[in-house]
């Protein structure tokens, strides 16, 4: 575990977050459609190759392989019941891979609904949901927690307030998923301007704010989201997480044709422009992140 504070050490530099896990456990033989946290347990030597290559590439920081590891996500796949077991496990493979000098995000996804007035969930048993969740990736060493993939505000300031309560002291890092809705302008799912969902993250706490996944969007496009992110944000750090360039369907597959150099070039164009924290997300791989990293460190 790093003695130096996530936060202290970001005041400091630039860091680099690692990309895709997804991705990277559907190519270690994942079947699509199953739930991948169940390697931490079944195969944590295959999710810990993984965290180690990232790192080995240069990220500063590791994300727990614990996306879909709500309770609430995890029923779906009937696997509820070993939520803490799960989570302290993905927490504890990817601390393992960090080492020392390397920080551990504890992954929460979205719980795969929507709040009441929408769907049937409320505020409060979702913020159970996620606190139980992150007392467990916490358990397990997690650094700090990562909400991420976002479109809802609300569900977005739940998983600070559940993070809060779990542990105060954790920092809480929120990513939304944009999508472009005209030239210049993105949004997210539920209808949330940039200044609306970062502007609710910040306010209830959140410590490091950004984007990751957006839907369909260039790397320029990013560029541009980034910007408007920033002035967003004030004074909080701004963390963005691009995937591999806007993704195409080929011979029955998804795939991202982004190059190692587009996304460092894309880093340089990001750093450029006030972020603090830049990763990768669907469709980058260790040799993306190797390329960004390289540019931070310049």
């Amino acid at each position: 575990m790093n003695t130096i504070p996530l936060l202290q050490e970001l005041a400091r530099r630039p860091l680099c977050c690692d990309g895709a896990m997804g991705t990277q456990l559907l190519a270690r033989g994942l079947k699509s459609g199953d739930n991948g946290i169940v390697w931490n347990v079944e195969h944590p030597g295959e999710v810990a190759a993984i965290h180690q290559a990232y790192r080995t590439s240069g990220c500063d920081l590791v994300t727990t392989n614990s996306f879909g590891g709500s309770r609430l996500a995890l029923e779906r796949h009937g696997l509820a019941r070993r939520m803490a077991e799960l989570n302290r496990a993905a927490a504890a493979v990817a601390c393992a891979a960090a080492g020392e000098r390397g920080w551990v995000l504890g992954d929460v996804g979205p719980f795969g609904d929507f709040l009441e007035p929408i769907g049937e969930t409320t505020a409060d048993e979702l913020r159970v949901v996620f606190r139980d969740q992150i007392a467990a990736l916490i358990e397990g060493g997690a650094d700090a927690i990562l909400v991420e993939t976002m479109s809802d505000p609300a569900e977005a300031v739940v998983g600070v307030e559940a993070a809060q309560a779990a542990a105060r002291d954790v920092p809480v890092v929120v990513t939304y998923a944009f999508q472009k809705t005209a030239p210049g302008q993105f949004r997210t799912l539920t209808g949330a301007t940039v200044a609306e969902a970062i502007g609710r993250a910040t306010a209830a706490g959140a410590a490091v704010v950004g984007t990751n996944c957006g839907t369909s969007l260039s790397l320029d496009d990013y560029v541009e989201l980034a910007r408007q992110i920033v002035s967003a944000a004030g004074s909080t750090p701004v963390i963005v997480q691009p995937n591999a360039g806007s993704p195409k369907w080929e011979d029955g597959r998804t795939v991202y044709a982004a190059t190692p150099e587009q996304m460092a070039e894309t880093a340089a164009k990001l750093l450029a422009a006030g972020v603090r924290i830049v990763g990768g997300c669907c469709g980058t791989t260790p040799a993306h992140l190797a390329a960004v990293s390289r540019v931070i460190q310049s």
